[in-house]
Parts: structure tokens; C-alpha cells; sequence
């Protein structure tokens, strides 16, 4: 799911740049009160791939993925799947991890080799207080 997200093309995508590790890593701490939400999405995501072609997520073509998860960016997700979370909700929720997690500190478990960071053309960001700023002189 995160791939489709930030699919890779001429740079890496949230595969490569460990995005799934950066997620994985916040669920065993700041973002422990969502592991419900990500077992029961997860869960319904599976089951509206399977309802709908037959197949698994992962099995799924990147068409009828990006479909699916179109679907579900604007809450056309089959009722009875799901109440909770809401599809709509579910898809916001991993976009803006996924989003942390390519563009966010490598030292938090995703952005390998800072590959969001080469890709807009940034060195590696300084870090506030770490530096001490130039005095100009008038």
C-alpha cells in the first residue's frame, strides 16, 4: 500500500525507503494507540481485495491497486468492512505515515539513505542548535 502511495519512477519508492519499517517502528511506541486500527484496515483492505477480484492485496495488479485504494481515499469502501476504521479514515491515516516515514529523519526507521532528501535536492538537513549561525556585520 505504502508503494502505491509513493511509487517508485526515477527515484526510490516507500518500499525501498523503508517506510513499512518507519510505521512498524512508531506502532511499538508514539503511535501504539493505532495498532488496532492498522490490524482492523489492514484486515478490511485484504478482505475488499478479495471481495472485489478475488485475489490479495499484494497479488493485486498496481491498476487495481491504485484503484482499490482510490476506492478508499474517498470512502467507497464496502460498508460491512468498514465501520471501524472508516475506509477514508484508514487511507488518510497511511498516507500521512507513509509521508513521515520517506520524508521524514532516517534515524526514526524509514528515508534510507536520506533517498527523499537527494531527491529534492537536499543535503543532509541541519539540525537546530547544532550550528551556530554567522554573525553579519553591518
Amino acid at each position: 500500500m505504502c508503494d502505491q502511495l509513493i511509487p517508485p519512477d526515477g527515484d526510490p519508492g516507500a518500499e525501498w525507503a523503508r517506510v513499512v519499517n518507519y510505521i512498524d517502528n512508531q506502532l511499538c511506541g508514539p503511535y501504539r494507540h493505532l495498532r488496532g486500527a492498522y490490524r482492523d484496515g489492514i484486515a478490511a483492505l485484504e478482505e475488499t481485495s478479495r471481495q472485489k477480484w478475488n485475489q490479495s492485496f499484494a497479488e493485486l495488479s498496481n491498476e487495481r491497486q491504485f484503484e482499490l485504494l482510490s476506492d478508499l481515499e474517498k470512502g467507497e469502501g464496502p460498508g460491512e468492512l468498514w465501520k471501524k476504521p472508516r475506509a477514508q479514515a484508514f487511507f488518510e491515516m497511511t498516507l500521512s505515515h507513509t509521508m513521515e516515514g520517506y520524508y521524514g529523519d532516517p534515524r526514526h526507521g524509514g528515508n534510507r539513505e536520506h533517498a527523499s532528501w537527494k531527491m529534492v535536492g537536499l543535503s543532509y538537513p541541519p539540525v537546530r542548535g547544532r550550528q551556530h549561525n554567522e554573525k553579519k556585520e553591518s
